[in-house]
């Protein structure tokens, strides 16, 4: 089975795509999006690897689920298309670039595309959603394939950022090797969590200065 993803995570996750898992996985993918609306549309499903190269890595951003309304998600977690409204998350992400570099944005659309050409990999654990129904794609087995690449990354990379926003993000750090890589843990930034430690958590600055530390160009949030 041909699976179309980037060539550089094609080649380190050749393996996941023979597995018997990932054949499940894609036979219940392609019926649900047979029987109904179900999001990212099917050309953004591995956008968050086609837009940030295996070796073009800096920083992880974990997020659970695509959004799950119409014209929202397109790949990225936490992202929604140009012109889309914020969701409140991200919303709540906005105030705390703000917050930490002391600076206001520039671009304020939720796009965040902008983020992942520059190394930031926008990943969530489930890569796609029935419309309207959160989370009724996990368990299915994008859990296994996502951790795969989390696994990857710790392994053969150094000196990445992975940025873990909430408990469910958190289960995915067992992966991650932390004696050479900087783990970033708060709270979510939803409005049920962001005050009870998001906020003030200070992660855009804390990538920065680990990347300049480590002689890689940092990354521009605003």
């Amino acid at each position: 089975m041909e699976v179309k993803i980037e060539p550089s995570w094609k080649k380190h996750l050749e393996e996941e795509f023979g597995k018997s898992y990932f054949q499940e996985l894609t036979t219940f993918v392609k019926d649900e999006y047979k029987k109904g609306a179900v999001y990212p549309p099917p050309k953004y499903i591995f956008r968050a690897f086609e837009l940030t190269p295996f070796d073009d890595v800096k920083v992880v951003i974990l997020g659970q689920d695509p959004y799950h309304n119409i014209h929202q998600a397109h790949g990225l977690s936490f992202s929604v298309e140009e012109g889309q409204r914020l969701p409140p998350s991200l919303q709540n992400i906005f105030k705390e670039i703000e917050s930490d570099l002391g600076e206001s944005l520039k671009n304020k659309t939720g796009d965040l595309s902008r983020w992942a050409k520059q190394g930031v990999l926008l990943l969530n654990a489930t890569l796609t959603v029935r419309a309207h129904l959160a989370g009724s794609h996990q368990g299915k087995g994008w859990e296994a394939f996502t951790d795969a690449a989390i696994r990857a990354l710790s392994d053969q990379r150094e000196h990445l950022v992975f940025i873990l926003w909430g408990n469910y993000a958190r289960t995915k750090g067992t992966h991650i090797d932390r004696s050479k890589h900087l783990v970033i843990e708060s709270p979510h930034p939803s409005p049920l969590a962001a005050h009870h430690g998001f906020f003030g958590s200070k992660p855009f600055s804390r990538a920065n200065e680990y990347l300049i530390e480590h002689s890689k160009e940092p990354i521009n949030w605003l």
